[in-house]
């Protein structure tokens, strides 16, 4: 087993002190950098860099960060949370470790989708009725996964089905 434990922290934004979120550091007993290779194959890693060592992941409205000797995550409801996310990660840290000798290791990060490709298919009407300032904010958060289609009221049926067939290339979970 490479990572045994950690010691969790948990703090405020300091930018956004009324925030109703918290973010977390788990600092590592271990370095565990010659295991994101590993990691960013199974999990699809948004980013990934070299040197030092890190991947990150998009999901369910988190940005997670794997480094050597730590662990970030944003956008938590709680220390149940947050602990919870980082025991889930110490399991998929161990377990490409333990199997790293079937896993091609990848050095770079997923694809990423092109705003502008998401743009042409919303109605560019800038309407506000999704809750956006613009389809260019909208088409915006939907590249960072924070959107679908299915949030575009005025979406055509057909670019509705256009743009998830889009997305899904990417490993984006909204």
């Amino acid at each position: 087993m490479l990572l045994q434990a950690y010691r969790l922290e948990i703090f405020n934004n300091e930018c956004m002190p009324g925030a109703v979120s918290v973010q977390c550091f788990a600092h590592l007993d271990r370095d565990v950098g010659k295991a994101l290779p590993f990691l960013n194959a199974v999990l699809g890693g948004f980013e990934y860099i070299k040197d030092p060592p890190s991947v990150t992941f998009r999901t369910h409205g988190k940005l997670i960060t794997v480094h050597g000797r730590k662990i970030a995550v944003n956008a938590l409801k709680d220390e149940a949370e947050a602990r919870k996310i980082v025991e889930w990660l110490k399991n998929e840290i161990n377990d490409a470790w333990e199997n790293r000798t079937g896993i091609t290791p990848r050095y770079e990060g997923m694809p990423r989708p092109v705003i502008f490709e998401i743009l042409k298919l919303l109605p560019r009407t800038n309407c506000r009725e999704c809750g956006a300032q613009t389809c260019m904010v909208f088409a915006t958060q939907t590249a960072e996964g924070a959107r679908s289609a299915s949030d575009c009221p005025l979406i055509s049926p057909g670019n509705r089905l256009l743009l998830d067939e889009y997305m899904s290339r990417f490993n984006l979970e909204v």
